[in-house]
């Protein structure tokens, strides 16, 4: 391979790499954008709206039942044994 054909493919490598980055950043400047505030106010709002069984401090104490962390075994069966 010659010197010449080599800074060719160099030179055309470093092409499609820039090509590439900036189809990137075309996406990245299409993608939709909302302000902060809203994004916390959202944020705000699914925290006050969503039960969280993890704080019971704020939600109250959560049924066996409705808890997902909950081992999910009756008749007092455990999540592991040892044999």
């Amino acid at each position: 391979m010659s010197s010449r054909g080599g800074r060719q493919s160099m030179s055309e490598l470093r092409h499609r790499r820039l090509v590439e980055h900036n189809q990137r950043l075309r996406e990245d400047l299409a993608r939709p954008r909302i302000r902060v505030s809203e994004a916390s106010a959202s944020l705000i709002r699914y925290c006050k709206t969503t039960k969280d069984p993890l704080v019971p401090s704020v939600w109250g104490p959560v049924q066996r039942a409705d808890d997902p962390y909950a081992l999910q075994g009756s008749r007092g069966i455990n999540c592991c044994s040892i044999q």
